[in-house]
């Protein structure tokens, strides 16, 4: 038999059952299990229930019970969480808190260029529902079709649009989010202005749900696209690709959506391990970029615009080869290349990875630095450094040496993550530009962030979560993890 719960869970879940009913409790093994294992099979958890509330007052509810209870709660979206972020602890005495009924696209309003949703949509759906609309809503990921819009507010995801449009945060213009202690904080407001006080919103986007359960969000929204040319270029490495993009965006009156950097090994192994990828160009390069650019009115001129642009750049030789997509699924050819990397990398064997960000100037410098910080340490790894150079966000990543073994060289990891970080703070970058900091990251954080920036983020934490009932142990080095079970 399985030990006994502690009283205050086995009350708190005995409470949650009469308000959620069988419908919105999991306890059965094989439905839990995909909420005790991370994205990336970092974490291992264990869980007595998951609760799936179907509105907001319902996590209202299970949030009051559990906070009157002392029992630790892990908002949990669409599991595509790189850092851990959303996977309970090994001890087993946390609820999950799944969002996925929280589904509703609740309003569309063209003429304010806004939508309201509940946390629990896809992304996906929330960019179709734009589209369904002749809205365009620029949020866009490889996981889209998986991750939750909460779970991208809560973590402030990035993305492939972020050097024209901005982060998550940037495509925000309300929340409704449900406190530790039930209390819900209804700022769904679709106003660009609006200046009574504090603007609560952004306490919680980039939380990762330790100081409130975002339900429910208002969105920007934006004109559809409706000329869009998109390239894959070869450059002579990622100084060029740098250059290239302030000549790009002046050239094209910023109209660049997308810039996105490769070296020639991410190509390799996209097509070694992704049915279907090809190299678009007929021989081999070191460095690539695939780039977009888009207007919000037919305009017929805009593909020759880049091309007279490319032209220009490669005789000043930061371009040395391209093609530019001819149809649809020549454009979505190019996009699966790039977002085929992350599974192509995984399917080559174990990796060692940052995602960092630095001034877009500095990440030639950032580059050959940190490149030559882990080739000192691992003189065979594989840097499959490539990502965002659009708003200077690089998944640095170094792949396990050909014929080596994946245990020796995860062991180099603590020695490589402290050096590469150790760099990106030099450049006053950001050890964590995209995927939240989780249970990953936390004491990288507590190394490079400041003393005062912790003991303000602790009492932001205090004020507003004052049991520590919300994700203990992620985000924040927590002092009060133990009271929790926690190591």
């Amino acid at each position: 038999m399985p030990p006994a719960l502690p009283a205050n869970l086995a009350e708190a879940i005995g409470r949650i059952r009469g308000v959620l009913g069988d419908a919105g409790c999991l306890d059965a093994p094989d439905d839990v299990a995909s909420f005790l294992v991370d994205f990336r099979g970092l974490y291992r958890g264990a869980t007595p229930l998951v609760a799936c509330p179907a509105s907001t007052a319902d996590v209202a509810a299970v949030l009051a019970i559990c906070n009157e209870c002392g029992v630790a709660v892990v908002p949990h979206g669409g599991n595509t969480s790189y850092c851990g972020g959303a996977t309970p602890h090994e001890h087993g005495n946390e609820i999950v808190l799944s969002l996925r009924r929280l589904n509703r696209i609740r309003e569309v309003d063209v003429d304010n260029f806004s939508m309201t949703v509940e946390a629990g949509c896809l992304l996906a759906e929330v960019q179709a529902a734009a589209d369904a609309a002749d809205r365009f809503f620029p949020l866009a990921l490889g996981s889209e079709g998986s991750c939750q819009i909460g779970g991208n507010l809560s973590t402030n995801a990035g993305g492939l649009n972020a050097v024209h449009y901005g982060v998550a945060r940037d495509l925000v213009l309300g929340l409704e989010v449900v406190l530790a202690d039930g209390r819900v904080i209804d700022g769904l407001t679709s106003l660009r202005k609006d200046n009574t006080g504090y603007d609560l919103r952004h306490l919680f986007i980039g939380a990762e749900g330790t100081l409130g359960v975002i339900t429910a969000a208002s969105l920007k929204l934006f004109p559809r696209p409706r000329s869009v040319e998109t390239a894959f270029l070869a450059v002579p490495d990622i100084a060029a690709a740098v250059q290239l993009l302030a000549r790009m965006r002046a050239a094209t009156g910023d109209a660049v959506t997308s810039f996105e950097f490769l070296p020639r090994i991410a190509v390799e192994l996209a097509e070694r391990h992704i049915p279907g990828v090809t190299d678009p160009l007929d021989r081999p390069y070191e460095a690539y970029v695939l780039c977009e650019v888009a207007t919000a009115r037919d305009d017929p001129a805009l593909r020759g615009l880049l091309e007279d642009t490319l032209d220009e750049a490669m005789d000043a030789a930061l371009v040395l080869d391209a093609v530019i997509a001819a149809s649809l699924a020549q454009r979505a050819a190019l996009w699966k290349l790039r977002e085929s990397v992350p599974e192509a990398q995984r399917a080559e064997g174990a990796s060692i990875k940052h995602d960092v960000s630095v001034p877009i100037a500095a990440l030639p410098r950032f580059m050959a630095e940190a490149t030559a910080a882990v080739l000192a340490r691992v003189p065979a790894g594989r840097m499959v450094a490539y990502g965002h150079v659009g708003d200077g966000n690089l998944h640095f990543n170094v792949s396990v040496p050909l014929g080596g073994d994946d245990r020796e060289f995860l062991g180099h990891a603590p020695a490589i993550h402290d050096a590469v970080h150790d760099i990106v703070r030099r450049y006053r970058g950001s050890i964590s530009a995209e995927h939240g900091i989780g249970r990953l990251k936390r004491e990288a954080l507590a190394r490079h962030r400041s003393p005062v920036d912790l003991e303000v983020m602790r009492a932001i934490k205090h004020a507003l979560d004052p049991k520590g009932i919300l994700n203990p142990g992620k985000l924040l080095p927590d002092p009060d993890v133990d009271r929790h079970g926690l190591s």
